[in-house]
This record gives structure tokens, C-alpha cells and sequence, in this order.
């Protein structure tokens, strides 16, 4: 049992960003609605509003961690990033996830009130996600889903979860079911269902993932 709960546990956030293929506490209804805050991210290059008074050595720093791996080209990657943020802004479900993905993992950064850069930016990643997840996208209802269990950037809510896993595994979201089929089987945030969770791991099976394969194996074992 240890072993199967071992496998639930260490999914991690989803980078499956559909970003045109370049990307990786219940909050109160008001809070949920609010529009994003206003982002003042740059890629490719330090914004003059972060870099204002810093050091040469301090902005080399800066810059190492704004930027992503891989980015040679700044002019580009800030072109990039920018209709990212446009297409998002503009409701294209795929561009939120994706900018949702890059505040989650520092690629693009915020500040807090007082200035300070923030290493990434939960609250701001669930705010898009959750801008995406109303439209229908599995991808963000699954990160969402996740960010509901570590209570990252929302309030830790296993129910809400289950709900998001649901929405998205019923779209073939193969990490999904598998989520969803491990909740039934643990209990967690919906009624224990061993035939349930059976029937998720399956179709994630069949779709040939690893982990619901191991938790099968795992339920048979029980079984002898």
C-alpha cells in the first residue's frame, strides 16, 4: 500500500504548456474572478523597472534567473513571450496555460508590492490556469487539480481536485485519470471507490502510462 500511495504522491505540476509548442486557498469567488495582476515580465533581457539600481554583478544575476535555459536569441524570446501574453490576455485557453506553466516555474517572473522578485509566482499561475480551466482545457485543469492538492497558490482543497481531474481525465487526460483513479482508491476529497479508481488506472494504462500501471499491479497484489 505504501508503494501505490508512494506513486500518488509524487506526481509533480504538469508541464504539458501547449505554448504553440515553445514552453515546460479555495480562494473566495470574488478572489477567484478578480482580473490577474498586471504582469511586468520581460524575457530576453532585464526590465529597466527590476535592474534600476542595481549593480553590474547584481542585474548579471538578476538576469540569470529570469531568463530560461536555452534563450540565445532576446529580441525573439521577448517577441515570443509577448504574444503569449497577448493571446492570453486575448482568452486563447492554450496561451494562459502556458504563461500559467512559466509563473509556476520562474520562467517569467513577478515582483511583490515591495519590489522584491519573487523566484516564481503560484498565485499568479493559478490565476491563469484557472482562466483556462473555465474554458475547458484539460491541460490547465489538470495543473489546477494539482495545485489544489500542494495548496500552492490556492488553498489546499482535495475536493476541488477530484473536481478539475475529473473535467480533464474525461477528455483522455491520461495523467488525470491516473490522479483521479489514485483519489478514488485513497479516499482523498471524494468517496472511497475501489471499482472506480480500478477504472481509471485502466484507461490510463491503456494509454500506456507508467504509474497507473504500477498502481494496478499494485491492487492485484492486494488481492491475493
Amino acid at each position: 500500500m505504501n508503494g501505490f500511495t508512494a506513486v500518488f504522491l509524487a506526481v509533480t505540476l504538469s508541464l504539458l504548456a501547449s505554448c504553440g509548442g515553445d514552453s515546460p486557498n479555495d480562494k473566495s469567488e470574488a478572489d477567484r474572478s478578480s482580473p490577474v495582476k498586471d504582469e511586468i515580465t520581460k524575457m530576453g533581457e532585464i526590465p529597466s523597472l527590476l535592474s534600476e539600481g542595481l549593480t553590474p554583478e547584481e542585474q548579471a544575476e538578476l538576469k540569470e534567473q529570469i531568463l530560461p535555459s536555452g534563450v540565445v536569441d532576446s529580441k525573439t524570446a521577448e517577441e515570443k513571450f509577448k504574444k503569449l501574453l497577448d493571446d492570453a490576455k486575448a482568452g486563447d485557453p492554450a496561451a494562459q496555460n502556458g504563461l500559467g506553466v512559466m509563473y509556476y516555474t520562474g520562467e517569467a517572473i513577478s515582483k511583490k508590492p515591495s519590489g522584491q522578485v519573487m523566484n516564481n509566482d503560484p498565485e499568479l499561475a493559478a490565476g491563469w490556469f484557472f482562466r483556462a480551466a473555465e474554458q475547458g482545457f484539460a491541460d490547465a485543469q489538470f495543473n489546477l487539480g494539482l495545485m489544489y492538492i500542494n495548496g500552492e497558490g490556492v488553498e489546499k482543497n482535495m475536493t476541488q481536485a477530484v473536481e478539475l481531474f475529473k473535467k480533464a481525465a474525461e477528455q483522455g487526460h491520461v495523467d488525470a485519470q491516473n490522479n483521479l483513479g489514485a483519489m478514488y482508491f485513497t479516499g482523498e476529497g471524494v468517496e472511497r471507490d475501489i471499482k472506480k479508481a480500478i477504472g481509471w488506472f485502466e484507461k490510463a494504462a491503456a494509454q500506456g502510462n507508467a504509474d497507473a500501471q504500477a498502481n494496478l499491479e499494485a491492487i492485484k497484489a492486494t488481492e491475493k
